[in-house]
């Protein structure tokens, strides 16, 4: 028969055994090491469950501390080996294959709380012990005769059984008494601490107001005192201890005797000084985190009047790159050889260097000159990143982006100049990387602005912000007005109307391109819609077309084809009086795939217009493999006719492109014509329509209309 494997209550009970043999050396009790062990065994389940629990309680931890300390665990070792015995064993009988990191963290945080309630119970435990002795002591010097053995011996039990150290000293500090307890803190007999004087235990970390303190109750001016203090060993290590030194008087009252009461804080101390490092410091590099950075800053910037300060933000250009192809190891060792180099840079008085996450990094200089410091400061990291890091026997290039922001101090707030230097570093990476730049408050200014805008896109289109305006196509030939291109504006509540260049990169970016142009299509083939039927009432013209531009998210849409076909059929268009327009350089060595939805289009009738043609590769023989019926040349080719005569350079190669076009079927429109003579050219040349100023700017739809009835009847 096979063993069947452990359960958690078996792994539970593996857990209290080991945490059992751990502590009970340093416990004062009576009870066997087994039914020491059946006392630790909810507190271990405690633990488990809230190592285990969705939401993180604390309280787990303090109350599993404070049963230690009834349990009698009150030596120095005790919570020292409780702690050790949590650290490296809870997680591993009752994680029960969770996400380790998490449970490490959760862990550290349960023995940050141990030690927590341990503290509070041992402190309310020697508070009573306080009470108990000073009581003891008091009564000593009060009983009567026939008392007095009674009361000494009272005394004498609390005395040597108390968990905390007591000696007792005249008012000159030399010591008379001292207790067990006291002897095992300090590591030495008694004849090295009895008739040692009090005065001489100093340590340069005492507080200030130590000596005063002493000096007050030694003349009866105060009762007694409490404070944290620190004591040298006899072997040269330092004892830290919650001392409380009573005034003892005799029967009239006179001062006669010093009281001291010593807790031991050491290992708590030395706990939370571990605690405050990992949450300070970054675990894979050791440098400074962004908590310690944020305290470190904010009070750079709280700094007096004539105190300035410089900031370094970097990022690595290509990280990302390096992670996917190599591995995040490879990855976290270039951090670390980037975080040494960074940590060389930063050794001169105010400066430091910390990571906030990532690939950021944020070097620090304080003081009165940081006009220049900040610069030499850059300069040195860049210089740093230079040489290789070798890794897995491969050299990598190092190259990183950096924002500079310097200043007075008191004039900012620390999320300020984080964000501006973010912004900053950005503009550096922008720029082409490898680069540092300097805030510029035009530069934050737009961006913040870039920003605003980016979150309030998806909310403008629920809140019909955006409305459509029309600029006409007009024939050159006869003048005619045969239909318009739609062109989308923001009105936004605190900038005002808005043109396309100033948000749909925003949308394109964020994805809310794809509802947006589907809401432009739609609005634009239902205008179209109403432009046909009151054309054809009226004058029995032809239709109006409606041009509607694609951006290269759209194209990629699995439902651009389906979403056209039901907007033309809800709005019982026909298909060829809608043109969509898709820039030259979103189709530049664009595959079939991309290729596949415009072609179903234009089998189905819909124009596609090539826009801006002449500002990419214009690979003209390209042409032949795309589905596009129509050629938009981009504005610059009209530029150059605006004077007289006009550029033949300009003249021979719009001519070629519209020869070209017209011999592969296709219909030329220009755009940005603004002048008579431009569109008499452009008509001589062969092209087939033109828009621009010269004709309409970008209007209302009624406009649109009035424009056809003037061109018809004219």
């Amino acid at each position: 028969m096979t063993a069947e494997p452990d359960g958690p209550e078996d792994r539970l009970r593996r857990f209290a055994t080991i945490w059992s043999r751990a502590v009970f050396p340093a416990t004062s009790t009576s009870l066997t090491r087994v039914e020491f062990e059946e006392r630790l065994l909810p507190l271990a389940r405690r633990l488990s469950e809230a190592l285990r629990a969705r939401d993180f309680d604390a309280d787990a931890g303090q109350e599993v501390g404070a049963a230690l300390v009834d349990a009698h665990c009150t030596d120095p070792d005790a919570l020292s080996h409780a702690l050790h015995c949590v650290d490296a064993y809870l997680v591993l009988y009752c994680g029960e294959n969770g996400p380790q990191e998490d449970l490490r963290a959760r862990s550290s945080r349960l023995q940050h709380a141990m030690a927590a309630g341990y503290a509070q119970a041992l402190r309310e435990r020697t508070l009573a012990e306080q009470e108990a002795i000073a009581q003891a002591a008091l009564n000593a010097q009060g009983a009567v005769a026939q008392a007095l053995h009674e009361s000494e011996a009272r005394f004498r039990a609390v005395f040597e059984g108390a968990a905390i150290g007591i000696a007792i000293s005249d008012l000159e500090g030399t010591i008379l008494q001292v207790n067990g307890a006291l002897l095992r803190m300090f590591g030495g007999s008694e004849h090295t601490v009895r008739e040692r004087n009090a005065r001489d235990w100093t340590h340069p970390d005492d507080a200030p107001q130590v000596c005063r303190l002493y000096e007050e109750l030694v003349r009866g001016e105060r009762e007694h005192y409490h404070t944290e203090k620190a004591f040298y060993r006899p072997d040269g290590t330092v004892l830290w201890t919650n001392l409380t030194v009573s005034l003892l008087r005799d029967a009239d009252g006179h001062p006669r005797f010093q009281l001291a009461l010593m807790e031991d804080t050491t290992e708590r101390r030395l706990l939370n000084l571990r605690l405050r490092y990992e949450a300070t410091h970054d675990a894979l590099t050791g440098l400074p985190n962004r908590t310690l950075f944020f305290e470190r800053l904010e009070k750079a910037l709280s700094a007096g009047d004539g105190q300035r300060f410089g900031l370094c933000y970097l990022d690595l250009d290509g990280f990302k790159t390096i992670n996917d192809s190599l591995g995040h190891a490879a990855g976290d060792r270039l951090l670390v050889e980037v975080a040494d180099r960074l940590q060389s840079c930063a050794t001169a008085p105010g400066e430091m260097v910390a990571r906030l996450g990532g690939d950021e990094f944020v070097a620090l200089t304080t003081g009165p000159e940081t006009q220049r410091e900040v610069d030499d400061l850059a300069d040195r990291i860049m210089n740093a990143l230079v040489t290789p890091v070798r890794i897995e026997g491969r050299e990598l290039l190092v190259r990183g982006s950096i924002g500079i922001v310097e200043g007075p101090a008191g004039e900012r707030g620390p999320a300020e100049v984080l964000r501006s230097a973010d912004i900053t570093m950005y503009r550096a990476k922008s720029a082409g990387g490898n680069r540092y730049e300097v805030a510029d408050a035009e530069a934050d200014a737009r961006a913040i602005t870039r920003h605003g805008l980016t979150t309030a896109l998806p909310m403008a289109l629920d809140r019909s912000e955006f409305f459509i305006e029309y600029q006409p196509l007009v024939h050159l030939e006869d003048g005619t007005v045969r239909g318009a291109e739609a062109l989308v504006r923001w009105l936004h509540p605190q900038h005002g109307v808005l043109g396309p260049d100033r948000f749909i990169p925003l949308a394109e970016r964020t994805g809310l391109i794809v509802p947006l142009g589907r809401w432009v299509l739609e609005q634009s083939v239902r205008q179209a819609r109403e432009w046909q039927e009151r054309h054809r009432d009226k004058l029995g013209a032809g239709p109006l077309r409606v041009n509607v531009n694609l951006s290269p998210c759209q194209l990629t849409h699995p439902g651009l084809v389906q979403d056209t076909v039901d907007i033309l059929e809800r709005a019982g268009l026909e298909p060829d009086t809608l043109c969509l327009e898709v820039t030259e350089s979103a189709l530049i060595g664009a595959d079939d795939e991309v290729l596949k939805p415009l072609r179903r289009l234009a089998e189905m009738g819909v124009d596609i217009a090539l826009d801006d043609f002449g500002t990419g590769y214009s690979n003209l023989a390209n042409l032949r493999r795309l589905p596009v019926s129509v050629l938009k040349l981009d504005r610059s080719f009209t530029q150059g006719m605006q004077q007289f005569p006009a550029d033949p350079v300009d003249l021979r190669i719009v001519e070629g492109i519209v020869s070209l076009a017209h011999s592969l079927d296709l219909t030329v429109t220009v755009e940005g014509v603004e002048t008579g003579a431009q569109a008499e050219q452009l008509r001589i040349l062969g092209c087939d329509t033109a828009q621009g100023w010269y004709y309409a700017r970008p209007g209302p739809p009624e406009r649109l209309h009035d424009l056809a009835l003037v061109d018809a009847t004219g």
